[in-house]
């Protein structure tokens, strides 16, 4: 019997507690009347989550064998992975127009990386190996990216009197939204520093399970997951700082900046 066959045996119990587990994050989101700032309440985006998830992995599980079997299929499956990742993160941020420039960070941060690992040889161009390691970059700079930007147009419209001061004394548009928005965007990046920091001693990420549950030495399983979490700190990195960039540019925004500014 394989690891994971003993870990988490796919049965009728295991669907059960799912669905339980499920309903009981619906509950506590529910009983504690947990909005979302659009207007979403948290018990229904947590029901459209679970059943996403469900009907995703469901699909990629009987899907993923074709995927693999081929570079053009596999470079497709991790593009439409990008590509989920933009929309994603971009609507997140503005809800308008403005979601695709979401490109540019997620793509900085993600592409350099797998370039080097793929020309180094660290990671080969195969899909039982690139996916994954292309999964948790992508998904890691997509979740970065969304928070920085959140967080920073966030803090433009709660500061807005202090960037029109800014702008009143003569600093440019661009500095006078950095020195707003460049803290609140910094925040993005604790849980990924956390999560280095305390990698061994308070979690064991999912890199490291997986690689055991494989049949690998704790030793390989160790260095797979330093790869993945030093390379995910680089990504994020420049993730949040061309999401800034963006944003202190006036290319990504909620109100247009001439609305803000009054011009």
């Amino acid at each position: 019997m394989l690891a994971a066959d003993a870990l988490l045996p796919v049965n009728t119990t295991l669907g059960v507690v799912l669905a339980v587990l499920l309903l009981a994050a619906m509950g506590v989101g529910a009983a504690a009347h947990l909005v979302h700032a659009d207007g979403r309440r948290h018990a229904r985006a947590v029901a459209l989550a679970g059943v996403r998830a469900t009907v995703q992995l469901g699909a990629v599980s009987l899907l993923i064998g074709w995927v693999i079997g081929a570079v053009p299929t596999l470079l497709a499956f991790v593009f439409l992975m990008y590509a989920v990742a933009v929309r994603t993160a971009g609507r997140r941020i503005t809800g308008n127009r403005t979601w695709w420039w979401a490109a540019a960070p997620v793509g900085a941060g993600v592409g350099p990386v797998l370039v080097v690992v793929l020309l180094t040889g660290l990671v080969p161009l195969r899909g039982i190996t690139l996916v994954p390691v292309a999964g948790i970059l992508i998904g890691g700079t997509m979740t970065a990216t969304a928070l920085a930007g959140r967080h920073a147009l966030d803090e433009l419209r709660t500061r807005r009197g202090e960037v029109e001061a800014a702008l009143s004394l003569g600093l440019p548009a661009r500095e006078a939204r950095l020195e707003i928005a460049r803290p609140a965007a910094v925040g993005a990046l604790v849980p990924g520093l956390d999560q280095t920091r305390t990698v061994g001693l308070v979690t064991l990420p999912g890199a490291f399970v997986g690689m055991l549950l494989g049949g690998a030495s704790p030793l390989m399983a160790g260095a797979v997951q330093l790869f993945v979490l030093v390379a995910l700190m680089l990504a994020q990195t420049v993730a949040v700082a061309a999401v800034l960039e963006l944003i202190a540019r006036g290319r990504m925004y909620r109100v247009p900046w001439h609305a803000i500014e009054g011009e």
